[in-house]
This record gives structure tokens, C-alpha cells and sequence, in this order.
């Protein structure tokens, strides 16, 4: 999902839209940084809460995706390419939290 959110936000940035594609950026790049940094958890609830914070910042990335392209920033194929993928890291991330716990 971060490469493609990266891409998108290059094409925004064409666009010269700076405020939105940061956010967007900043939050759909995180999803995978913080997933890679629970790897080495230094326990299980610091697990729980790595996975936490993933989880908040891909239903962000949702949020920026649905504004970006409300205002027409987003074409249908983009919108659809990274909705698909937060939505599934979503649930991926609910149901390693769930069975963790």
C-alpha cells in the first residue's frame, strides 16, 4: 500500500496539492513502518499497541483517500487501488489484535 500511496502522492503534488497528499502520505506510509517495527516488540502488549497504532493510521489513510477524492483530487482507479488494500490491512491488522489478545 505504501508504494502506491507514495505514487498518488507524487500526482498530487503535480496537481500542487501539498496539505492533502502530506497527510495522505504521512499516514498510509506509517501502516508498514509501525507493522515492521512490532516485529520486535518488547512484549506482547508493546505488540498490541505497534498493531494499534498501524490500524489508526490506515482508518486515517481511509479518511484522506475518501476527502482526496470527494474533492475530485483522486481518480476512480487510484481511489480504488489503495481503498482496497487499507481496507484489507484493516482487517488483517483487527484479526492479529483479536488472536494476539
Amino acid at each position: 500500500m505504501a508504494v502506491m500511496v507514495v505514487e498518488a502522492c507524487k500526482q498530487l503534488q503535480a496537481q500542487n496539492e501539498f496539505v492533502l497528499s502530506k497527510q495522505l502520505l504521512r499516514s498510509g506510509t506509517s501502516v508498514g513502518a509501525m507493522v515492521r517495527e512490532s516485529e520486535f516488540a518488547q512484549s506482547k502488549a508493546d505488540f498490541i499497541n505497534k498493531l494499534y497504532i498501524a490500524l489508526k493510521e490506515a482508518n486515517e489513510t481511509v479518511y484522506w483517500l475518501d476527502l482526496l477524492k470527494s474533492t475530485d483530487y483522486l481518480t476512480d482507479e487510484t481511489y480504488d487501488a489503495i481503498f482496497r488494500l487499507a481496507k484489507e490491512n484493516i482487517k488483517l491488522l483487527v484479526t492479529s489484535i483479536q488472536t494476539t489478545k
